[in-house]
């Protein structure tokens, strides 16, 4: 049977500084969408389609990134543990210590494209269907993280490449659901989007085929992946994260069938 390898979380300390695996992926995913960005805005469709030059990357990411640390931590003490921050409010700013939703980071990010789209003078759907092919290599990122640090492991499993991870306190083989993730929200909601946007679109429907591939990939990876001690399973057996897909799923489907009759 497999067993984690328990790879160290600091990838390099000098001296007092030490910089963090999970750290990286947060870096590496802003620089994905940087680059990413950069390349699409070379062809004239996507400069055209969006209205954005080049020059706005700069200032659309700085806004990304408040948009997810801000809505990531602000998610997950909303819907993860809002009774626990409810007593404890000060702890809500640690974010230090762990603790982001990505349903929350996204919604941080719409509401920072949003504001950056109105300062900039430009259409939102324009902006947010540019936006969203750009996302999945940072979701991709992020879940390569979470294996590192060995966390957020999956239910217990015997298939042949099931995984034991010391941090779950057990000597159980359990699925590496941190590589489903990879594997589906990450390489293949890009892989889909990416081709799914290198055609002329109406405005949302690149938006809607990411929240439906995103839920889509998201819930399936939940039934491997282990519920949240604190939680557990609720409403007909699901997960937090499932439920919280579902009304992604209905948004974005609403999307690419307004999409399609305009």
């Amino acid at each position: 049977m497999l067993v984690h390898p328990q790879f160290d979380p600091i990838a390099l300390q000098i001296g007092p500084l030490a910089i963090r695996w999970y750290g990286l992926m947060y870096l590496t995913a802003f620089l994905a969408f940087f680059l990413l960005g950069r390349r699409r805005l070379r062809r004239p469709q996507f400069a055209r389609s969006s209205g954005m030059q080049a020059r706005d990357l700069e200032d659309l990411l700085f806004f990304g990134v408040l948009g997810v640390v801000l809505g990531g931590r602000l998610g997950y003490v909303l819907f993860y543990k809002p009774g626990y921050y409810l007593a404890n409010p000060l702890e809500a700013l640690e974010i230090w210590q762990g603790g982001m939703s990505f349903h929350g980071g996204m919604l941080g990010v719409i509401a920072a494209t949003w504001l950056w789209s109105r300062r900039a003078n430009l259409r939102f759907w324009n902006v947010i269907d540019f936006v969203a092919p750009l996302v999945p290599i940072g979701l991709a990122a992020g879940r390569l993280g979470n294996f590192i640090n060995g966390e957020l492991w999956g239910r217990p499993s015997t298939a042949a490449w099931a995984m034991v991870f010391p941090q779950a306190g057990d000597n159980i083989g359990r699925h590496p659901s941190q590589i489903y993730q990879f594997l589906g929200e990450g390489l293949l909601l890009f892989a889909l989007l990416w081709w799914y946007s290198s055609r002329p679109r109406s405005a949302g429907a690149v938006s809607g085929m990411f929240l439906v591939g995103y839920a889509g990939f998201r819930f399936a990876a939940e039934f491997a992946r282990e519920p949240d001690a604190f939680l557990g399973t609720l409403t007909l057996g699901l997960t937090m994260g499932q439920l919280l897909c579902l009304p992604m799923f209905v948004f974005g489907v609403w999307l690419l069938v307004r999409a399609a009759r305009a």
